[in-house]
Parts: C-alpha cells; structure tokens; sequence
C-alpha cells in the first residue's frame, strides 16, 4: 500500500496534515496571540522518517488494539487467556511491537478538511482475538477544532481502547520545553501505578498532591517533586479519572503556553486521560528543524479507556467488545489564541 499524506484545511488558515501510515497527525498549524501560524505536534519533515525502519516512534499515531499498558501482556475473555506480546518489560503497551500506528490503512475517503480511514486487524492479530474492521475519522472545523471519531467491530469477544499519540508542544518549537505550559484537568481523581506501571486498582484522590490540576498549573511546577508516583513514572505518566464521565460537550483538559498564547481543549467521550510528558524522549530521535527531541520537549495528552482496564474491572471503563456491539470515541483538540 502507498504510503501518502493529506492536509486539511478550514476557512481559518488552520491545516493538519495526516499520514495513512498509523493514521498519523503529520502537522498541525494553528494561529498565535499574534495570528502568526506554528505547528504544534512532534514528528518529522520526511514522511518516510515514520516508518519503523527509519525510527520505531509513536509521533500523532491511532494506537490499537489496546492503548495504554496490559499487565503481563495477558487478557482473559469468557474464561480464555489469551497472551499477547510482552514490549514493555512484561506488559503490552499500545498493542505491541506490531501495533495499529505501524499500519497502512486504507484511504475510504478525503476531501477539503475531512479524511477517512479505515483498517482490518485479523482474528489472532498480535495475539487478540477477534477479527477488528476500524475506522477513523479526522474532521478540521471551522472553530479551529481536530475532531477525531473511532468506530470498530469485531466478530469475536475482544478488547478495544483507541487513542491518539500526537506529542504537543503550544510553543511551536520543540527546542523549548513544555514545562511552562499550564494544564487543567477535570479530574478528582487518578489512577496510581506500580513498579510495572501497571495501576494498583485502586482510584486516588489528588487533594494535596502534585497529581492536582484542577486548577490551572505550569506542567513543571511539581515535576521535580519528592512524591513516589513521579519518582516510578519519571515524571507524569499516568491516567487521570475524568470529571466529565463521558460527556464531550464540555471540556476535560485545558493547555496553554503562556509564550505564545495558544490554547488547547480536549473534549472526549472516553472516562479517562492519560498525561504523559515525554519522560522517555532523551536526543536520539531528530524530528523536524533538525532539533532532536529531549526529555520534556512535548506533553501527550491520550484520551482513553483506563490502563489494564480488561485486567482491572474498572466499572467506569469497559474495554471489551462483542459482536452485536459497535465501539464508538470522539475526541476533540480545539484551539484558540
């Protein structure tokens, strides 16, 4: 399959562009305090510099079949186990090595600021069961908004928790940190991890600890702090439990950098986000103006079923999907100056 990119465009002057390779967000150009346009996602110049012979990166990826970390690499659904690629440490992240943002998917349709896509994951694709027919689709609205619709089925019980990997910078220049940048959260709650990152099972409070966005806050204001969820996930790496429970008129996280005055929202269906800021990047990876990207150079903001959810029975965070069911996200970035 031809490995192609498209740009979208609303009345704006706002334009994403979008690979079919992993459904990728290539670029994502919007307006400052001063109307000055700046791309504000991660990644590369070269469209071939995606693929994993080039750099093995998740940079404005759909991630599937499962999101986030699986404990022990293992899901159990009706009674059978079934064991799936173990890529991180003995869990599997993003749905393993092989995983849906390594993909070409098929181009169903494009036009002016809307761009469909669509995959086929087989029965016993990375070890999950259950042949998957996704869709995604990118809509660019005039409110300067990257709406993001997932839809799937399956014809066998399997787990499914889509998401989006684009690594934000709102300064529009990845050599400048993103530790000045303010976040809101809705959220009373997170979920904590172990050692493994794999979360407890239990849902904490953010009262009195640095996990509390609730009120906007500069990203690198308790980074550095003396707190053991920090310490394990190198900074943040963790999924915060949404206020909004599923509700995406309102928003759910808020971004803002104070130099150049772009804001983003982030409206969602999903019960979770997991904040995740760039702990891991450390100068091997050169993207675009040949700056190589350090730690805490981008924040990933990932909407999403919570982590281990098919392992944890999460009440609020149901993975699993069944023949007879459709699984349906949105998700909206929506920015303003």
């Amino acid at each position: 399959m031809e490995l192609r990119l498209f740009k979208l465009r609303n009345s704006k002057g706002m334009t994403a562009e979008i690979t079919n390779f992993g459904g990728r967000i290539v670029s994502l150009w919007v307006p400052d305090k001063n109307g000055k346009m700046r791309d504000v996602v991660l990644g590369f110049e070269k469209l071939e510099d995606y693929l994993p012979e080039k750099h093995f990166t998740d940079f404005g990826a759909v991630i599937g079949r499962y999101a986030n970390r699986l404990n022990n690499g293992q899901i159990t659904i009706d009674g059978h186990t079934y064991q799936l690629p173990q890529n991180d440490g003995a869990n599997c992240l993003h749905g393993g090595p092989d995983g849906w943002q390594y993909r070409m998917f098929n181009v169903e349709s494009v036009s002016d600021n809307q761009l469909v896509l669509s995959l086929v994951s087989e029965d016993g694709d990375s070890g999950f069961p259950g042949k998957a027919c996704v869709r995604v689709t990118y809509t660019l609205t005039d409110d300067n908004a990257l709406d993001i619709e997932y839809e799937a089925v399956t014809d066998k019980p399997t787990v499914i928790n889509m998401t989006n990997h684009s690594y934000f910078n709102l300064n529009g220049d990845a050599s400048c940190d993103i530790l000045n940048h303010l976040l809101t959260i809705d959220a009373d709650r997170y979920t904590p991890i172990g050692e493994t990152f794999i979360p407890t099972g239990k849902l904490a409070s953010v009262d009195g600890t640095p996990m509390d966005f609730r009120q906007a806050k500069a990203i690198g204001r308790n980074i550095a702090s003396d707190f053991e969820q920090l310490r394990i996930g190198r900074g943040y790496d963790h999924n915060w439990v949404l206020n909004t429970q599923g509700d995406d008129s309102h928003p759910c996280a808020r971004l803002v950098s104070p130099l150049t005055g772009i804001v983003m929202e982030v409206f969602t269906t999903e019960p979770g986000m997991q904040v995740y800021t760039g702990n891991f990047l450390d100068g091997n990876v050169t993207g675009k103006k040949n700056i190589a990207y350090q730690q805490r150079s981008a924040v990933c903001l990932e909407t999403q079923k919570f982590p281990d959810s098919p392992n944890q029975h999460w009440t609020a965070s149901n993975a699993f999907l069944r023949p007879d069911e459709t699984y349906k996200s949105k998700t909206k970035y929506r920015f303003q100056k």
